[in-house]
């Protein structure tokens, strides 16, 4: 999979030295996805099970324990997935996740 963009990953573990706990998380999230080939939602569940699928091609991801998590639209056909957030599990709840 392609992934848009990594610079969102980098500046969220980087803008605060409290979240320096995601970065080993995030670099695997990251590694996992770029090594995926996920044609469609149930390809991505049947890989990463802990992932809950939204409306409208998005996925949620739980990292580091689910302390963070990662808001992503994935067009399955091109094999693109684009970063819509990151954040702490009590950011995320702050967001709706099919508007971010």
């Amino acid at each position: 999979m392609r992934i848009i963009a990594r610079k969102t990953v980098k500046d969220f573990v980087e803008r605060r030295p409290e979240y320096a706990d995601a970065i080993e998380p995030a670099g695997a999230w990251y590694r996992q996805t770029e090594a995926a080939d996920w044609a469609t939602p149930s390809d991505l569940k049947r890989e990463v099970g802990s992932a809950s699928i939204l409306k409208d091609s998005r996925a949620v991801f739980n990292i580091a324990g689910n302390k963070y998590r990662i808001v992503v639209w994935i067009n399955y056909p091109y094999r693109v997935v684009y970063i819509r957030f990151i954040g702490t599990h009590s950011q995320y709840d702050r967001i709706d996740a099919q508007k971010i």
